[in-house]
């Protein structure tokens, strides 16, 4: 393998300090478990170990990719949890909302930027910011399947007001349930994540325009990796993300 090599300063995290997540946890019985890995996941495990020998705890690890990703949620949970968001719809905040929650995207370099001004531009109107507003809240803690609530988010984005750059693509559609409930939600960078599941050895369904079946086959995916690596005690998807994007990005050679 190539020697690891620091992240440009377009694309390196920024650094900040990281509180109640590198603690030691009891393991499991579902992480003391032994897992019979396949060949391609155990190179994939060994690459990722490679460049962050202590794993999901390891100090580059946290600097590099969980840090910043992890504090978007932090501050999304403050600005943006679910009484704070409830009490934000009931009087009429749509505008706020959403100029929440794109300043706390914008923190990340989760989008593309040509995807942060179309959003921007989108939400700017009150029509666009209070479709945003509801469909976001219930999307999140709505009441129904997470099929149904991910399909009227989905048809809501595709509904936004546009100029030039068009809205609806996988990372914006994933963005925000992933930093307001990495615990559920997993982040899809589409040529990333379809090249890290071909190396992986795992099956990823994927189409074009944002649809229920993709994300729901990403989802097993993710649980997949995550039953996987159970022994490195990931947290929730933010570390399996990051995993994947170890394995796709050119960021991280072989």
């Amino acid at each position: 393998m190539a020697q690891p090599r620091p992240k440009s300063e377009t694309t390196r995290a920024p650094k900040k300090p990281l509180s109640g997540v590198t603690g030691r946890r009891k393991r499991t019985g579902e992480a003391a478990r032994q897992v019979v890995l396949s060949r391609e996941a155990r190179h994939c495990r060994a690459k990722f170990l490679y460049y962050f020998p202590q794993g999901f705890r390891d100090p580059t690890y946290l600097d590099w990719e969980r840090g910043y990703k992890w504090s978007a949620h932090r501050r999304w949970e403050t600005e943006l949890g679910r009484d704070a968001f409830r009490a934000l719809l009931a009087a009429g905040e749509y505008g706020a909302i959403a100029s929440r929650a794109v300043a706390i995207e914008s923190r990340t370099n989760l989008l593309f930027s040509f995807e942060k001004m179309a959003l921007r531009d989108a939400v700017r109107t009150p029509a666009g910011a209070r479709a945003f507003a509801q469909e976001l809240f219930r999307l999140l803690h709505g009441g129904g399947n997470l099929q149904s609530r991910f399909e009227s988010w989905r048809d809501m984005v595709a509904g936004l007001p546009r100029r030039q750059t068009r809205v609806l693509t996988w990372p914006l559609v994933t963005v925000f349930g992933f930093i307001a409930q990495p615990a559920t939600h997993f982040f899809l960078k589409p040529t990333v994540t379809r090249l890290a599941a071909e190396r992986y050895g795992a099956p990823f369904e994927y189409r074009s325009r944002p649809n229920w079946q993709t994300y729901k086959s990403l989802l097993t995916l993710a649980r997949q990796v995550q039953r996987d690596l159970a022994a490195l005690r990931p947290r929730d998807m933010i570390d399996i993300q990051s995993f994947l994007w170890v394995q796709g990005s050119d960021e991280y050679p072989d």
